[in-house]
């Protein structure tokens, strides 16, 4: 028998002080991180890796997420530093409870879009209403003079529309309209019942459609 096998043992036919010692401790658990693949785990996974230290599945969350939330602050503050704000503490507030947070009780942007549209109505509540959209900024640059003219008046009508609504109204409207949530989900984010959400938007829509008639469009 020769003395040497034609092929490398076995796990099990090295001998103990010859087999390598597996990585333990930080330095396995940075390897592992390391390895994980951020872009394809879903929101419930990345929250759990995040709460166990994974800063890396936290950025990634965060970069998920915080385009939509700061578009639903900014329709509920009208503007862009106190939403870019509010964003950013929502966001903050979800890595302090990420440990405690239960995917089995609810999905993590309808948690998401609870704290931040809480957050937006806390500001607007305690700092006077501003137009939401500046006059001037959305007049499409193709039209002709006169048709962007009517276009900026028009927007600075809605905008001007829009800052009298109420922030849970605005609000709504952000969830249910630019985020296109469904009812129940617009409703959950709101912590109102579905029938609730329904009269938000109805009379947010009426006095909308009322001062539009009044500017003459």
């Amino acid at each position: 028998m020769p003395d040497t096998l034609p092929f490398p043992p076995f796990a099990w036919e090295v001998s103990i002080a010859e087999r390598p010692i597996p990585l333990q401790g930080p330095v396995a658990d940075a390897e592992a991180r390391l390895l994980r693949d951020l872009p394809a785990a879903d929101d419930a996974t990345l929250l759990r890796w995040a709460a166990a230290g994974d800063r890396r599945a936290f950025d990634q969350l965060a970069g998920r997420h915080l385009p939509m939330l700061y578009r639903v602050a900014l329709r509920i503050t009208g503007q862009p530093a106190e939403a870019e704000d509010v964003a950013q503490e929502a966001l903050l507030r979800l890595w302090r409870h990420a440990a405690r947070f239960d995917p089995a009780r609810s999905q993590l942007g309808t948690w998401l879009y609870r704290i931040t549209a809480n957050l937006a109505i806390d500001r607007v509540r305690r700092v006077a209403a501003q137009p939401l959209e500046r006059a001037g900024e959305l007049a499409d640059p193709a039209l002709g003079p006169e048709a962007a003219l009517a276009e900026q008046q028009r927007q600075a009508l809605l905008a001007a529309a829009l800052a009298e609504l109420p922030p849970r109204q605005r609000a709504a409207l952000a969830l249910s309209y630019d985020q296109g949530l469904s009812g129940a989900e617009a409703a959950a984010a709101l912590s109102v019942s579905t029938r609730a959400l329904e009269g938000l938007l109805r009379r947010a829509r009426h006095l909308l459609s009322a001062r539009l008639r009044g500017g003459g469009t």
